[in-house]
């Protein structure tokens, strides 16, 4: 099993799959690297290495005591993109994911980088829109039932009752136990470092093209809080409205996400819309 230990001492697992050019995919909060399993499959098919790791006290790496600020995060990422001397790097983010790796990219990764896609962006700044005591709610909420919290929201997230009526209740269910394999405090400790971190000026001085993919019935990050300031901040963007789309638009919406991907990976310009992305 791949694994390399952190700056800190904690052991890091990832994925390494494929032959070629290297993609490297960063998960969701509370996910792990499994959640890409139908993109690597499409990236490796089409002649594509996949690195996907999972986060510290994710998956199969290491549950540490602390870390889990972006600032670490990022360093993590970094850490693996020069220990396996990956190069014109094409990067793919969802989520929580997207915050790590702005953080990364707009400090000092774009030197290895070439191109991203960000899915789903919980940038710029959460908390600044929603409010800090949204997010002290929502930590309550985990910390009485999280069970009960994942469950009810599987539905919007995966848009069971419109985009993603087809999507199994098998399916739903094996995400529900995914997330609730990551520890509690973990998921609190992420979550307050990405919703309550400001990522403007990261997405300002990321100087690499980035597609910006969101849909529009995303209830976990709304368009206009999320993947449209985003757009607009990144100085060379690409936005795609995925029309019906939900947070899980990485299976809901796959051939749309997977060409996406293809796309970038394969060096097409992204160039910043002319407009604010409406």
């Amino acid at each position: 099993m791949p694994y390399r230990d952190a700056a800190d001492g904690t052991r890091l697992f990832h994925i390494d799959v494929g032959d070629g050019p290297p993609v490297l995919l960063v998960h969701a909060w509370s996910l792990s690297s499994a959640m890409w399993e139908y993109q690597m499959r499409s990236l490796v098919a089409a002649g594509f290495r996949c690195v996907a790791p999972d986060r510290r006290g994710h998956g199969r790496s290491d549950v540490a005591s602390t870390g889990y600020d972006l600032d670490t995060l990022a360093g993590d990422l970094a850490g693996l993109v020069e220990d396996l001397d990956l190069r014109d790097l094409t990067v793919v983010a969802h989520s929580m994911g997207t915050c790590e790796v702005a953080r990364w990219l707009g400090r000092s990764g774009t030197g290895r980088a070439a191109r991203a896609v960000f899915l789903g962006a919980m940038t710029p700044h959460l908390a600044g829109s929603v409010g800090e005591a949204f997010v002290e709610a929502m930590v309550a909420d985990l910390a009485a039932d999280r069970p009960r919290w994942f469950h009810d929201s599987a539905p919007a997230y995966f848009a069971t009752g419109g985009a993603g009526s087809w999507v199994s209740r098998a399916l739903v269910d094996d995400g529900i136990r995914a997330i609730l394999a990551t520890p509690l405090e973990v998921q609190i400790a992420c979550l307050r470092a990405f919703t309550t971190t400001d990522l403007t000026e990261d997405l300002r001085a990321i100087r690499i093209p980035v597609r910006v993919l969101h849909g529009d019935a995303d209830a976990s990050a709304p368009i206009d809080l999320t993947g449209r300031p985003t757009a607009t901040l990144l100085p060379h963007a690409a936005f795609r409205l995925v029309e019906g789309a939900p947070h899980g638009l990485y299976v809901t919406a796959r051939s749309v996400v997977d060409a996406e991907i293809l796309a970038s990976a394969r060096g097409t310009t992204c160039v910043r819309p002319a407009a604010t992305p409406s």
